[in-house]
């Protein structure tokens, strides 16, 4: 995954806050710096690796014209701090208003419908597995693959919805549906939470 920073005492971070707030040029960027272009095209290339940062078209005026940029419209919600708690207070709500085996149902075909937007994983168990165990890093997860007796388990150490699920275990149930979808194999969840912490388990058994 990339790291970011977005500190606004640093170059870095106060480039992604201009462009949080429309697209900027080069030049615009770095008269609102303080700094030279080229210190400004450093950074937007290290962005755009990241991919965090897009052009987003040409500008032009009295001079020659200039590309002004963007941020990527994917990245946009990292900066946000909402979606977790909107989500706990979501399953929260849902808790208190339907029965438990209605909200898992619900979270199973959550977890089913995102898998069905993912590309389908192809070749033998361990291959899935491990498609699978770097889809839950790629969220923000930290995992790995054991082996025990014929059954290979996902072990997570940092749960990416750790507050959800301390919330309603019911978000496991989707974390499995999707990645059983997304593997095409049955996976079985045997996630546990001690204290603050939640530890992830999914095994997946061959046919």
């Amino acid at each position: 995954m990339s790291t970011w920073n977005a500190n606004p005492q640093n170059t870095r971070g106060r480039i992604i806050g201009l462009l949080r707030r429309s697209p900027q040029t080069v030049e615009e960027l770095a008269t609102a710096l303080g700094v030279t272009d080229n210190a400004v095209r450093a950074q937007l290339a290290s962005l755009e690796r990241d991919g965090m940062v897009r052009q987003h078209g040409l500008r032009r005026g009295s001079g020659k014209p200039s590309f002004s940029y963007a941020l990527r419209s994917d990245f946009e919600p990292l900066l946000s701090k909402a979606y977790i708690p909107m989500l706990v207070r979501l399953l929260r709500g849902m808790g208190d208003r339907f029965p438990t085996e209605r909200v898992a149902d619900l979270l199973n075909e959550v977890g089913q419908d995102w898998a069905g937007e993912l590309p389908r994983v192809s070749g033998d168990l361990k291959a899935k597995v491990v498609a699978a165990s770097n889809l839950l890093n790629d969220l923000g997860g930290v995992t790995e693959i054991e082996q025990e007796d014929r059954c290979l388990v996902i072990r997570g150490y940092s749960c990416p919805l750790a507050l959800a699920v301390r919330e309603n275990r019911g978000v496991c149930v989707a974390v499995q549906a999707l990645l059983s979808r997304y593997i095409g194999e049955n996976v079985v969840e045997h996630c546990n939470s001690e204290g603050e912490r939640v530890h992830c388990r999914f095994e997946v058994s061959p046919p």
